[in-house]
């Protein structure tokens, strides 16, 4: 009987020390640099090969997390049985030959996003950078649409990756045949693009509408002396793109929460784990791009949440996702989206980490930050541990509709990106960013240490927060947000 009691005594003043634990502390107690490392070296290693999606790479990398989910108890969604979402991809490869002439006039440097087996020619015309109002000025319907890339000179490729879904859009709505872009690039960057761009996916199955041929053309001048308006001539060839269907999978766990009404919220700790696969070889020969920075980094945000709320649970539930195919256009983040294993109204927010590198060691930098009713948590979370938190210091990069949090966003769940410190896109950055030298080796570890520190404990603040956290007053998400919740 004494023994008995004094076990009870023990176990009493066991959990006592553990409930009187600051958010602090557990986020500290369970985050060590050796299993950092681990972590980011087995997923960065040449055995998986870069963790393509749809690759048997991408799958030994997704093993992984699915039986550290299963290894600190989490559980597979209720019904599914199984720690993976698994979905199809069509991958569209370059065609064998492309033949475009403008004016009677061959332009043979080509790269295409969507280019069906075609044998047509007609009337073109030229609308500048394509805005919404140069297609006003003009009818397009059963013409080729020819403008230059991007919104005005001088911008990156990121930038005009960006305009070009809203010109396709206006070209399509108004009846026009397709959308030729003009580029300017030298030899080496028009590589690297048109390797990109003739390498199209998507979802299997989902987007089924008919889409118009859309080309890059690098005419490596300004452009070839058209005027606004211009009336062409066009004649474009080609037996189209080769598709291939890959098969891949997001990895999901929960573990429940502690508040006997909280728990049916959840909150989403997410990261991508593929990464660009096999590519150019660089100086050494190095073909592998194990993409440590891009994203292992973040998985392990994702696996240091896992851990702490594996022996500490927080008030909210934890939903933790790993998407793949985040390289191939966000696919990964867009098919749980639109195919959720929880309802996504009981989502109360999505605690995204991604990045492509790190240039200073004292922040952690949060994409969205100032946009959610969480920032002064995540500026507590990452200064407990000695990072100052900054929100997006390049604004113009797009960088918040870049990542998988605006998948969640669009559908208005609250969804930063807490990313490593960086202060600019600058060398330092590019060196490593999709480039075969982002290794494991290359990190700083002591760094890391306090970065996961910081995101353990944000992620706890805003687990156990009592305030419903939202998007600012006038976020762009803000209405979405509402409909989703049902708040007036």
């Amino acid at each position: 009987m004494k023994k008995s009691l004094i076990l009870c005594l023990a176990f009493s003043m066991l959990a006592m020390a553990l409930y009187a634990q600051t958010d602090k502390e557990k986020a500290a107690s369970t985050v060590n640099k050796n299993t950092i490392e681990s972590h980011i070296k087995f997923l960065s290693d040449d055995l998986l090969e870069g963790r393509e999606a749809g690759t048997k790479g991408n799958k030994i990398a997704a093993s992984y997390l699915a039986n550290q989910l299963r290894k600190f108890g989490a559980k597979p969604i209720s019904g599914t049985g199984t720690y993976y979402q698994n979905f199809d991809l069509l991958q569209s490869s370059a065609p064998n030959f492309v033949e475009l002439n403008l004016n009677e006039v061959a332009y043979p440097l080509l790269a295409s996003f969507k280019l069906p087996e075609m044998e047509q020619s007609g009337e073109a015309v030229f609308l500048g950078y394509g805005t919404e109002d140069d297609f006003k000025v003009e009818s397009v319907s059963g013409k080729m649409v020819v403008v230059l890339a991007g919104i005005e000179a001088g911008q990156d490729p990121g930038q005009m990756f960006r305009s070009s879904r809203k010109k396709v859009e206006l070209a399509k709505s108004m009846g026009a045949k397709g959308l030729l872009e003009l580029v300017q690039f030298d030899e080496a960057m028009w590589s690297r693009i048109k390797h990109y761009v003739d390498q199209g996916t998507e979802v299997k199955n989902v987007n089924e509408t008919s889409e118009i041929p859309h080309i890059w053309v690098n005419t490596k001048t300004t452009h070839p002396g058209f005027t606004k308006s211009m009336q062409l001539s066009y004649s474009l060839k080609s037996d189209g793109k080769t598709k291939t269907t890959l098969h891949t999978q997001n990895v999901v766990g929960t573990i429940e929460g502690t508040d006997p009404i909280l728990k049916k919220e959840y909150v989403i700790y997410s990261a991508h784990y593929d990464h660009v696969g096999i590519g150019q070889p660089n100086a050494e020969g190095d073909s592998i791009y194990n993409g440590a920075r891009d994203n292992n980094i973040g998985v392990t945000a994702v696996l240091s949440m896992l851990e702490n709320l594996a022996k500490y649970p927080t008030k909210r539930s934890a939903l933790f996702i790993l998407f793949t195919a985040e390289e191939k256009g966000l696919l990964g983040s867009q098919y749980y989206a639109d195919h959720p294993l929880i309802p996504l109204e009981q989502v109360s927010y999505c605690f995204n980490t991604d990045g492509g590198g790190y240039n200073d060691t004292s922040l952690a930098t949060i994409v969205g930050l100032e946009r959610t009713s969480a920032e002064e948590l995540i500026i507590e979370g990452a200064g407990a541990f000695g990072l100052k938190a900054i929100g997006d210091p390049a604004p113009e990069q797009g960088l918040f509709d870049r990542s998988d949090n605006v998948n969640f966003a669009k559908k208005g769940i609250p969804a930063p990106t807490y990313s490593t410190g960086f202060d600019s896109f600058d060398d330092e950055i590019m060196k490593y960013y999709h480039q075969a030298n982002d290794e494991a080796d290359s990190l700083d570890y002591d760094y890391l240490l306090q970065f996961y520190q910081g995101y353990v404990y944000s992620g706890r603040l805003i687990a156990n927060s009592s305030k419903k956290l939202f998007w600012k007053e006038g976020d762009k998400y803000e209405a979405a947000g509402k409909a989703l919740y049902g708040m007036k």
